[in-house]
């Protein structure tokens, strides 16, 4: 079988920042309160004309053009996300037609802010499998939609947007550029992270997440670097999942990266689910803060409660 590697990387923000000091004027809160909880100052949210596939259209256009690819050259669009409203058409559908794609296989991939690393182990088993050689993954939410904004606990947390990756076939010989996927879920915590009801309302157990999170999740990162035959001093950057930046920054210690850029985009992007963890890696290529060949650590995290990681070489 071959193996498979991520070619470009390519993201997308809404224009509208919200602040802390705009939060403050619609709910009791304040900059202070929020930043030293939760570490985020600024978030991005989309409006009502700019519905999920949109942001994951954008984001798509830009990592096709970086990949130096056309529309056309795709096979198999996957598009991990929790927030689409509409049952069918799917999110990947509606990106394939956004982007004038002939005819490519479209699947969603619901597994909240899991869900792009879900996604992009699913990317690569279809190509190792020979069931694709060139694989558009785009982690996208619009979790505004789904937002509370009277409640302080939740309103604070969340942004939009959207990353994405292309996925190809490794050439003969080569390193294999996304190891091998340490995945799982948690199912008696299930309803630690929450979007339901009519209207959809994003909840969480706060408490209950950051402690799973700080106490499990650095094992289970340890061993995706070892699935990779990689050591975490061995990493060149870490991007876990952009919940809270007083989870992130203990995590990464934990995991043992010690040499390792450590992605802090949940300052200026707030949590954005599925966007989240390609969000903020494309952001480390574009700043240069990792070169091509890096190993990073790439692992989410979240509803239901679900988690996986994998170990990719920077395009």
């Amino acid at each position: 079988m071959s193996g498979s590697r991520i070619t470009a990387l390519g993201h997308y923000q809404p224009a509208r920042v919200l602040t802390n000091e705009d939060l403050a004027g619609m709910v009791d809160t304040s900059d202070a309160w929020i930043t030293s909880r939760v570490g985020i100052r600024t978030r991005h949210i989309a409006g009502p004309g700019e519905p999920v596939d949109e942001l994951a259209a954008h984001a798509a256009a830009k990592a096709l053009a970086s990949a130096g690819r056309t529309p056309d050259e795709i096979d198999l669009v996957l598009v991990a996300t929790s927030t689409a409203i509409d049952r069918s058409p799917s999110m990947a559908a509606r990106v394939a037609a956004r982007l004038g794609m002939p005819g490519p296989a479209v699947m969603d991939i619901n597994v909240v802010c899991a869900g792009f690393t879900h996604a992009l182990a699913t990317a690569d088993h279809a190509v190792r499998a020979g069931g694709a050689q060139r694989v558009l993954v785009v982690g996208a939410d619009k979790m505004s939609d789904v937002t509370d904004w009277t409640d302080r606990t939740t309103c604070v947390l969340v942004g939009d947007g959207a990353g994405a990756a292309v996925v190809e076939v490794a050439a003969p010989g080569t390193e294999n550029g996304i190891g091998p996927v340490l995945w799982g879920s948690v199912p008696e915590m299930g309803n630690a992270v929450r979007i339901e009801g009519t209207p959809p309302r994003f909840a969480q157990e706060g408490q209950s997440v950051y402690r799973w999170a700080t106490t499990r999740l650095p094992e289970f990162a340890r061993r995706a670097c070892e699935k990779a035959g990689l050591t975490p001093a061995d990493l060149a950057a870490v991007v876990l999942h952009q919940a809270n930046l007083r989870i992130v920054e203990p995590l990464a210690r934990r995991i043992g990266a010690v040499n390792a850029v450590v992605a802090r985009d949940v300052v200026d992007s707030g949590n954005t689910s599925a966007a989240s963890i390609p969000l903020a890696f494309s952001k480390l290529v574009e700043q240069g803060a990792v070169s091509a060949g890096d190993p990073v650590l790439l692992f989410g995290f979240g509803g239901n409660l679900s988690y996986a990681g994998q170990v990719v070489r920077c395009p």
